[in-house]
């Protein structure tokens, strides 16, 4: 290992577990109601009433199994156990299935609708879960969500997975994860994730019918979602895989460049990981070319030709890293380790929330923070941040992190 990259090691490590896991350890526990709070601002101002969202109880359990695999600490177990028994407790619908979008902060049911995306990052999180503690049931219960999906959420025709169900998977029309999204009933976004979940059950259940689905997901997303024009993601679909706008996600597109190769490295067939190398650099490039900014940060949104929001998120920022290195691994091109070595620098110097802890959520094109205030929500979770983290140190140890 170079000088650089020994040192460039250990600041990851150290903000992985003295700042990111330290700060979801010491602030987020609701001894009260059970689980986690659902929201904390900047300033950690807990509001003890806030709505515990599925997203954010599956990511801190997903965050924190890979945490205890990697480092064997105690207090990492505990906060994974804890994600486990509240997410099986109060998120799971024992009638029809599933697990419920979204809770009060008592745990009584708010959003009872069948979020496919909330489903995969549950599946995601219960084979962490399995690969940290060896706990069968929860290897059942991947399993068992993956059956689910299958059933009612597969595309037999024209293949992928639709968003949303209502509570007895019945149809809805409410499709859409969030105001920012579009109400279609297929999406880029749900589709990557699912590739994600089903990637780590295959590493514990490596069963003839998840290895077929997996392929398949693979090709869908080589041959509809992925633009084999523009190397950018298209976002939203109809049921024929027709897009329905042109807007541009570059945090979705570097994230997606290694998930498609990571998909097809653990499938291990090799005309589609081959493949699957070819689009990761390719997209890796795009996104190098149109998404940073000088000080290395990644925009969020564009249109074609059109900047659409200059603002840097900081999940963006973390997924950058893990692609720009992957690209360099991948095709020795040195431009994508300078790359990756810039994300990290503008994380540190930007997002890293030296006051309070944690990342902010974004900052302004001039590196001052943003007005939005989140640091614990529905949406912001340690999962991209530490994955990051995760990987880097895996990446940078001359191994992996999976």
């Amino acid at each position: 290992m170079t000088l650089q990259n020994k040192d460039w090691l250990a600041k990851i490590e150290a903000e992985l577990k003295d700042n990111i896991l330290q700060f979801w350890l010491e602030h987020t526990i609701d001894e009260e109601n059970g689980g986690f709070y659902g929201f904390i601002s900047r300033d950690l101002t807990v509001n003890r009433q806030a709505d515990k969202g599925l997203v954010l109880n599956t990511r801190i359990l997903w965050t924190f199994s890979s945490a205890f695999r990697l480092y064997g600490d105690s207090r990492y177990l505990e906060m994974a156990d804890r994600a486990y028994r509240y997410i099986t407790s109060y998120f799971t619908d024992p009638q029809h299935g599933g697990l419920y979008w979204m809770l009060d902060y008592k745990g009584a049911v708010t959003s009872s609708k069948k979020q496919v995306y909330g489903q995969a990052f549950a599946i995601y999180a219960f084979s962490e879960y399995y690969r940290a503690t060896g706990d069968e049931d929860a290897l059942t219960k991947a399993v068992e969500l993956f059956h689910v999906l299958e059933r009612h959420s597969y595309d037999p025709v024209d293949k992928g997975y639709i968003e949303a169900s209502a509570r007895d998977w019945s149809e809805t029309n409410e499709n859409s994860l969030s105001d920012k999204d579009l109400n279609t009933k297929k999406s880029m976004n749900t589709h990557l994730h699912v590739l994600e979940a089903y990637t780590n059950l295959y590493r514990v259940w490596p069963e003839p019918e998840l290895r077929d689905k997996l392929r398949e997901l693979i090709v869908v997303m080589l041959r509809h979602i992925v633009d084999n024009e523009s190397y950018h993601f298209k976002l939203f679909f109809d049921m024929e895989w027709n897009s329905q706008n042109s807007h541009i996600s570059y945090g979705h597109d570097i994230e997606g460049s290694w998930l498609i190769h990571e998909a097809a490295e653990v499938l291990g067939e090799p005309e589609l990981l081959e493949e699957s190398v070819a689009v990761a650099i390719a997209m890796a490039e795009v996104t190098l070319r149109e998404g940073v900014d000088e000080d290395g940060g990644l925009f969020n949104e564009a249109e074609p030709g059109k900047l659409l929001d200059s603002d840097k998120d900081w999940w963006p920022q973390a997924e950058a890293v893990v692609g720009f290195y992957n690209a360099y691994q991948l095709s020795g091109t040195l431009s994508y380790l300078e790359a990756a070595r810039k994300s990290w620098h503008f994380i540190e110097s930007k997002l890293v929330d030296t006051e309070y802890g944690e990342w902010l959520w974004s900052v302004k094109r001039d590196g001052s923070p943003s007005g939005n205030i989140e640091k614990v929500s529905p949406w912001k979770c340690p999962y991209h941040n530490s994955r990051a983290c995760f990987e880097m140190i895996g990446r940078l140890r001359g191994g992996s992190a999976h």
